[in-house]
């Protein structure tokens, strides 16, 4: 139960330097100094148990303000880090921001082994899929010191299978998270829940976690954020095969066109892991279709080579209606998809 005594919530400045949020972040966590928002914030008090409040909102989703404890944060933090054998003094690098759940997740496993957050010869990071797949096509430091490190953590999306053989060729140690703020970042490593979360799946093939890293609350919703029974239910598919989670796609992604189901997801992979350019699919309404799938890429799209590969794979109603060529595509937090800004662009260029 959420303690409803209420805590001076600050909101971490953005001119303070690393070593600042370490030693800030270090007191709230204890509770002898403010809670941290890594973000602005509609608040400036919080239930007393409330340590970090970070922002979220999936790719069509409102924004949101998860209230996360000291206990949920240290627990997330010793279970990474007791997975992969880090030890006291192990060095970790931050490569991703902290106004997301796995920039704060970096500081919080530093200061759990009591070691400072380094710029190269680190031990451990975090990083996101485009980050690895630009360190190889790019080559330099960043290369090495991920070819150095004892384990590098790559979430925030989904890793094709391609990009995990390149790293692997490249002798990069990568573990693959899957989680969510909601869970104090990853919980589930290389497919397998860590130390304390539990991984169930509904009928419809939601996953639902469970674990002492979950979050207390969205700031100001009165809706508790797990059920009954304590599981928090994800907006991501999947399935347990031998106790290991496989990501399917997203519940939210899934659109019907003419009366056929589509998953953008399962879209956006397929061609992704098949050819080299970056792509991306929406969905806009329409009065035939009800809704039209569309497709963006960061390159010049052969409209005609790309609907034949969609309807061979998936069938004739994934082939899309209208095209956008030569974009940059628009991403939300750590490289997450914003089929919502993309859509909006669509219906610009509407017909």
């Amino acid at each position: 139960m959420v303690n409803k005594s209420p805590r001076e919530l600050l909101e971490v400045p953005s001119a303070w330097s690393i070593p600042q949020v370490m030693d800030s972040l270090a007191t709230s966590l204890s509770g002898e100094g403010p809670a941290l928002a890594f973000a602005p914030s509609r608040f400036n008090s919080v239930p007393e148990n409330v340590a970090v409040v970070i922002p979220t909102s999936g790719s069509t989703g409102a924004p949101k303000e998860v209230a996360l404890s000291a206990t949920a944060l240290r627990a997330s933090a010793k279970a990474s880090n007791n997975y992969m054998r880090a030890e006291a003094g192990d060095s970790w690098s931050l490569l991703l921001p902290t106004n997301h759940i796995a920039g704060v997740n970096v500081l919080v496993r530093a200061l759990e082994l009591g070691s400072k957050i380094v710029e190269s010869d680190y031990q451990f990071t975090a990083i996101v899929p485009t980050q690895l797949f630009r360190a190889l096509k790019e080559g330099g430091e960043l290369l090495a010191n991920l070819q150095n490190a004892k384990a590098v953590l790559v979430g925030g999306a989904a890793t094709q299978e391609e990009l995990l053989e390149r790293a692997a060729a490249a002798k990069i140690k990568v573990v693959t998270t899957y989680g969510m703020s909601e869970m104090s970042g990853g919980c589930v490593y290389d497919g397998y829940p860590l130390q304390g979360v539990e991984v169930d799946t509904r009928e419809d093939g939601r996953i639902a976690l469970r674990g002492a890293m979950q979050a207390e609350c969205y700031l100001g919703v009165a809706e508790p954020l797990a059920d009954a029974d304590g599981w928090f239910l994800t907006s991501d598919a999947g399935a347990l095969a031998d106790g290991k989670l496989v990501i399917t796609g997203r519940i939210d992604d899934q659109i019907i066109s003419g009366g056929e189901k589509i998953s953008l997801s399962a879209i956006d992979s397929f061609l992704n892991a098949n050819l080299e350019s970056e792509y991306m699919s929406c969905a806009i309404p329409s009065v035939e279709w009800g809704q039209q799938l569309c497709l963006a890429s960061s390159s010049r799209i052969d409209e005609s080579a790309i609907s034949e590969l969609l309807r061979e794979r998936f069938g004739r109603h994934a082939v899309p209606k209208l095209f956008l060529s030569e974009i940059e595509l628009p991403r939300a937090s750590i490289e997450k998809a914003d089929r919502k800004r993309l859509a909006q662009m669509f219906e610009r260029i509407r017909p």
